[in-house]
């Protein structure tokens, strides 16, 4: 190698060192505007707010979570919301689930006015969720209803014997673990699980006549399981208003007083291991959900 080939082979390795250096330098400056950027809006969230109207959203799936239940039971408290807008967009989810949602909303309204607006469906558990509030807001279009109640479980005894897989089971009593998806579900075993979906289904029933100021009859009347639109719903006496959150402003401002230019601040779920950026605890229960779900017998309230 002579002396030209060297000289040429070290300018090209200052050359790549120093296109290195630019490289890590800007990942450097992008990974210090995201520090500043997460903890800006964690300060944001942590620092204290004048007087506001609280925006809380329901979304996806309703299941029991203790951590959604405390953070509404600290807005009912904190005498800077003046107001709470619940905004719902779900099809419903576990009766449990939707009853423990049900009852840290009505802390809520016991505690100051609490709207709920309905967006593209609050069904079933959904539905259950805005009975809470003081007033029910829905789109037109809104889908809403399926007051209703059931229990579904896959059969695959047909499918092992066909794979030539044998279950075989010892159990304490005849209902323990029943209706399994391992054999055909007995006369006894079904009567036992129409029972609590009745139960269940009695509570909502319930609940939709009390808090709609339906008779018991009215109420088992129009929940038959069935879809409403929002317009049909309202013509029902199952909501009050066809509009959005502008229609929830003028009824907190009217009927309640709430001042209208009063600003509307999103209240997000507190969940203790979060950490600054709000990854660890969100994944911890993301899995934690997928668990509960597959691996629990449940009772839904929820749009199919």
């Amino acid at each position: 190698m002579d002396a030209g080939e060297t000289i040429g082979g070290d300018a090209r390795d200052l050359i790549e060192r120093r296109r290195l250096r630019r490289r890590l330098g800007f990942w450097r400056v992008a990974a210090i505007l995201a520090v500043a950027a997460a903890a800006g809006a964690w300060a944001w969230r942590a620092a204290p707010a004048g007087d506001h109207v609280a925006r809380f959203a329901v979304t996806g799936m309703i299941l029991d979570d203790f951590d959604r239940d405390a953070t509404l039971r600290a807005l009912a408290k904190d005498k800077a919301v003046k107001a709470v807008i619940v905004r719902i967009d779900s099809p419903g989810g576990t009766v449990a689930g939707s009853e423990a949602l049900y009852e840290a909303l009505r802390d809520v309204a016991e505690a100051k006015p609490l709207v709920a607006v309905l967006g593209e469906a609050a069904a079933s558990g959904g539905y259950i969720a805005a009975l809470a509030a003081d007033r029910i807001v829905a789109r037109g279009a809104t889908l809403t209803g399926s007051i209703g109640v059931i229990a579904e479980y896959p059969n695959v005894e047909k499918l092992l014997e066909t794979v030539g897989v044998a279950f075989n089971r010892v159990a304490s009593s005849e209902l323990k673990a029943e209706p399994s998806p391992f054999r055909a579900p007995n006369a006894q075993a079904l009567a036992v699980q129409a029972e609590l979906v009745d139960d269940a289904y009695q509570w909502f029933v319930g609940v939709v006549a009390a808090r709609r100021g339906l008779s018991d009859a009215r109420a088992r009347e129009l929940g038959d399981g069935r879809v409403y639109s929002g317009r049909q719903a309202q013509a029902a006496g199952l909501l009050d208003d066809i509009g959005g959150e502008e229609a929830a402003r003028d009824w907190l401002a009217g009927a309640r007083g709430v001042a209208r230019d009063l600003p509307v601040r999103d209240a997000e779920v507190e969940r203790p291991g979060e950490g600054l950026f709000g990854l660890t605890g969100g994944g911890a229960r993301a899995l934690a959900l997928i668990d509960a779900w597959a691996n629990r017998p449940h009772l839904m309230a929820i749009l199919r």
